[in-house]
Parts: structure tokens; C-alpha cells; sequence
């Protein structure tokens, strides 16, 4: 045979699944896109066709719905975890199950009324997380991706390499925005540790993501990044590795003085694109990277 045949996969991607939990007049929404992918002992049905391994991918979508009625969404993480252990555990040529979870926030609409039955879609962020299950250890990454954030002041970008293409005049005082994209990695990887809290954890995450974001004096978008990802190491026993992928928002200041007037960092021009794009990872002492350096499927 010239050609065999390599890595493979298969599952639905996309299933999106809204479970309400009705606790009497007061009702919590989880909101979630799960995809599924599945792999094991699947060589005969790419080799003949043979699709007596093959869990149809109209099944794994029907367990979606049906685990959000049996378990609930307690957490991304913790129904990512059911449907993983479900399907390597019951389907024998499925030997690695991978369930990729993407949350969208709602939040309560205040009214005059008692009922606590209605929400707005919060914009914010989209939460993330990555559950890899093999029969016997766990992987999990969590994160999340659209978090527009910015400083005003307190950022500056000067003592760079400069040759003749450099145009860009140093900054002692410019606006830092980006919109961030992070994941992180659990060292909970075995059914015998105590199971992280999956809800604070991403909470306290995120608060100390954006406190280092506010409270650093930035002298590049890199040394943000690294007391971002620092913050998260120092107050998250429960967390290894942190990357970052941060696109730099450039906001250049408008030149006025063609209309007498003197702009003071006051107006500037939001440019969307061609932009800079800091990436790195910041793990804890000792630890082994294993965060694919390419977010782009994860």
C-alpha cells in the first residue's frame, strides 16, 4: 500500500445547547457551542468504508442535549468533563475524547418586579475551554477571547531599534489597548485530585488578568503581557501555564494643527488593522509547556 493513514478525527462541531434552571421565580441561564471530536480505532472506515466503529456524529449531538436534562451545566469544564468520560468510556474504539466549550454570559435586567427571569446578553467576553480525556488523565484549557481592554495613560514605547524604514516616533505617553485572547492549563489531570472550582476559578482569573493589565506602567505591550500572565501563576495554585495571543490597538494622535488647533493626547485615530501582535507564554517555575504556541484551533 503506498499511502496509510495518519492522524484523524471525527465528531459535531457546533452544538449549541441553552439550559435554563428554573429555581422557582428566579431562573439561571448557562449558554453554551460544544463541539465533540472523536478518535481511536477508526483506520477500517477511512481504509473500506466499514462504519462498524463509528459512533454517528448525530449521536454525540443528541448527547449534548440530552447531559444538559441528566447533569446539568454546573460549569463549561465540568460538562466537557461528563461528555469526555461518557465517550471514551462507553464506545470501545474510542480511545481520546476532545470537547471544545464556548460560553456566552448573560446578565439580569433590574426590574420593579420579583421574577428574576430576564437577561441581556453580556458582550464582554467569550469564555472558553478545552477538555482532553484518554481513559486514564485529563487535560484541560480554559480561557477566553474578545476582551477589549485599554489605559489611557501610564503606557509609553521608547528605546527601540531604529533603521532607515523606522518612521514611528517614540511615545512617552499613548493609549494601550488590545483585545485579549488567553488560555491557561490546569495540573488537575487525575480523577484522584481534588477537582479545581471551575466557576471561581475563572472569576479570580480574570480579575487578577485585568488588575496587572490596570496597575502595570507599561514600557511595551510585552512586559503587560508577562505581569498579566505572572498574576494569574502567583494567585492560582491551580494553574501552570497562561498564553497570550494580544493584538496592539494602535490609537494614533490626530494631527489638528492644520485647523489651529493644539491636540493635547486628547484625539486620536482607532486604526483596525495593520496591527501589532504580541504573543507568549508564562509558566510556572519548572513546568513543561503545553499550550499549542498556535491559537488559531484551540
Amino acid at each position: 500500500m503506498p499511502t496509510i493513514l495518519g492522524q484523524n478525527q471525527y465528531g459535531k462541531a457546533e452544538n449549541r445547547v441553552v439550559r435554563i434552571t428554573r429555581d422557582g421565580a428566579t431562573h439561571h441561564i448557562k449558554d453554551l457551542n460544544v463541539s465533540v471530536s472523536l478518535s481511536g480505532d477508526m483506520d477500517e472506515v477511512h481504509y473500506s468504508g466499514s462504519n462498524a466503529h463509528v459512533l454517528p456524529t448525530d449521536t454525540t449531538k443528541n448527547t449534548v442535549y440530552a447531559f444538559a436534562k441528566e447533569h446539568g451545566i454546573e460549569s463549561a469544564e465540568q460538562f466537557g468533563i461528563h461528555l469526555a468520560r461518557h465517550f471514551v468510556t462507553s464506545q470501545e474504539p474510542i480511545r481520546t475524547a476532545r470537547i471544545r466549550i464556548e460560553e456566552y454570559t448573560w446578565e439580569r435586567i433590574g426590574t420593579a418586579g420579583e421574577d428574576e427571569h430576564s437577561f441581556v446578553r453580556q458582550g464582554q467576553e467569550t469564555r472558553l475551554t478545552q477538555i482532553t480525556y484518554d481513559g486514564s488523565s485529563w487535560e484541560v484549557v480554559s480561557g477566553l477571547k474578545d476582551l477589549t481592554v485599554m489605559n489611557s495613560t501610564n503606557s509609553e514605547f521608547w528605546g527601540y531599534v531604529k533603521d532607515k524604514y523606522t518612521t514611528l516616533p517614540e511615545a512617552y505617553d499613548r493609549i494601550l489597548a488590545t483585545e485579549v485572547s488567553a488560555r491557561w492549563r490546569f495540573n488537575w489531570s487525575d480523577d484522584e485530585q481534588e477537582t479545581p472550582d471551575w466557576e471561581t476559578s475563572y472569576a479570580q482569573v480574570k480579575k487578577h488578568m485585568l488588575q496587572a493589565f490596570a496597575e502595570t506602567y507599561s514600557l511595551s505591550l510585552q512586559q503587560t503581557l508577562y505581569q498579566m500572565g505572572s498574576r494569574i501563576i502567583e494567585n492560582r495554585d491551580e494553574i501552570d501555564e497562561v498564553r497570550f495571543s494580544l493584538p496592539n490597538k494602535h490609537h494614533f494622535l490626530v494631527d489638528l494643527e492644520p485647523f489651529g488647533l493644539k491636540n493635547d493626547n486628547e484625539v486620536y485615530f482607532a486604526a483596525d488593522r495593520p496591527y501589532g501582535l504580541i504573543e507568549a507564554t508564562v509558566l510556572r517555575d519548572g513546568v513543561e509547556p503545553g499550550i499549542p504556541v498556535d491559537l488559531t484551533n484551540l
